[in-house]
């Protein structure tokens, strides 16, 4: 195999699914009599619209028996797959405007709860308003979890309503259905942990791994195969009814004390470790792979069962802690640089004694500063400063961290161990956090305590050093 940019994998991973399902679907469909109809024009236009309400209500009829049903909604999902970007947008608001539920019917089933005198009279009219409450679009929804691919099917349709549903109600209503569909049918007591590696593992599912990276980019299969090594390690979890797509994967570096350099631990030249001498386990990277499940939340479990599957097969295993990124650092500085009190009086003096009258924020901008040995030592103090306040004291909504990663780290019960200066010098790692990297230590027997005082106080737990940073005004 060959390096290739990493943009044509997820290009030829996303095509091939397409490709696949309108393949696979096209058989099933054929199976029944009388149920292909014909492809829609690309744009669906109203007289292939109106072919398409019937369509739809032929799946929501169910006549036929079960055969016919999944051959019904096979060829709906191929009518879609046929349409391009406004066909497909028209396809959806079809279905979230057309098929949601009767409100007129909802309004009687109240009436009849509300007048109800006897216990049998209300029970039948909660039946009744319960059977109201539920859109025909969902049912409807729900015959795609017999086709193979069909629950893929539905979850890249939920990224397309996240996206589209911005200020549009019937478009949210649609994707709120697939989320409540889709956490039913992604509970953690579904999913399986599977280890990645790169002998055992199908050539297909380490593309995927490239094409889903979402925290340091994989620079082709040799990249790859430096983070399957020996003293590496890489567990994903998986659902049944989607064996060959990860749902969020972790990598883990197997190393002797704690890591603060993200480029020293990819680089492919050094020397191989072995796993049974380390004591610490390194979080690098973590990287949802479906952002159709966005806001159904499993990556808690991910890091407790690779906790667990690590401890077993390595005992000398002490340390669990992450490499992280603060993306959310550089906008916070960004939106606060005119603050006077932004930098101390010592940190001003020393910023202009090297750089004249430029603004934090214009220092920052200019690319050589990472390596400009008077300018670099300079940021240092001020930045690391502002970045411990930045994680422990400054607040998104419901008085979560205002870090999305440390949201996450946080929310899972570690505390925040240690600021890495210059942890990550990629143009990623200066524009989202000036290079800083930050570990987040899973102390075991701390995880549930740090995890009821955040979510309850948002009090973030932070080692002494951290703390000491961020108390200095």
């Amino acid at each position: 195999m060959t390096d290739r940019a990493p943009i044509t994998f997820l290009d030829t991973v996303v095509d091939r699914t397409w490709a696949n399902l309108r393949n696979v679907w096209r058989e099933i469909a054929s199976s029944t009599r009388g149920v292909l109809s014909g492809a829609p024009r690309p744009d669906l236009p109203e007289d292939d619209a109106q072919k398409l309400r019937q369509q739809m209500q032929r799946c929501l009829d169910g006549s036929g028996g079960e055969v016919s049903a999944r051959a019904r909604a096979a060829e709906l999902g191929r009518t879609y797959l046929a349409l391009n970007a406004a066909g497909q947008e028209r396809f959806l608001r079809v279905l979230a405007t057309e098929f949601d539920v009767d409100r007129g019917a909802i309004d009687k089933c109240c009436a009849a709860l509300a007048a109800a005198d006897t216990p049998a009279e209300r029970a039948a009219a909660e039946r009744a308003l319960r059977a109201a409450l539920s859109p025909p679009r969902v049912r409807l929804l729900r015959q795609f979890n017999a086709l193979p691919e069909g629950v893929k099917f539905l979850v890249d349709r939920r990224a397309e309503l996240i996206a589209a549903a911005d200020g549009d109600p019937s478009m949210r209503g649609l994707a709120g259905d697939l989320r409540d569909l889709l956490a039913d049918w992604f509970d953690i007591g579904f999913l399986e942990l599977k280890r990645i590696s790169w002998d055992d593992s199908p050539a297909a599912l380490l593309e995927k791994l490239i094409a889903y990276e979402a925290v340091h980019e994989i620079r082709g299969w040799n990249d790859l195969k430096n983070r399957l090594e020996a003293d590496r390690r890489c567990f994903a979890f998986f659902h049944p009814r989607m064996p060959d797509e990860p749902l969020i994967f972790v990598e883990v570096a197997l190393v002797r004390g704690m890591a603060g350099n993200v480029a020293a631990l990819l680089d492919e030249t050094a020397p191989l470790g072995d796993p049974a001498t380390a004591d610490t386990a390194i979080f690098y990277s973590i990287s949802n792979c479906q952002s159709g499940l966005n806001g159904i939340s499993f990556g808690d479990f991910l890091i407790k069962r690779v906790v667990d599957a690590l401890t077993a097969e390595l005992p000398r295993l002490k340390v669990f802690a992450t490499l992280s990124p603060i993306p959310g650092f550089r906008p916070w500085l960004s939106k606060v640089a005119a603050r006077p009190d932004l930098l101390l009086p010592s940190e001003t003096q020393a910023l202009a004694a090297v750089s004249g009258d430029m603004t934090l924020a214009q220092l920052l901008d200019r690319p050589e500063w990472p390596t400009d040995p008077v300018l670099a030592p300079a940021l240092r103090e001020p930045l690391l400063r502002l970045c411990a306040h930045y994680l422990l004291r400054e607040k998104g909504r419901g008085n979560r961290a205002a870090d999305p990663v440390a949201h996450f780290h946080l929310t899972n019960g570690a505390l925040v161990e240690r600021l890495n200066w210059q942890g990550d010098l990629s143009e990623k790692g200066l524009q989202q956090s000036a290079g800083i990297m930050v570990n987040y230590l899973y102390r075991l027997g701390d995880i549930e305590a740090n995890h009821e005082t955040y979510r309850g106080e948002g009090k973030v737990a932070a080692s002494s050093a951290v703390r000491h940073l961020a108390a200095r005004h």
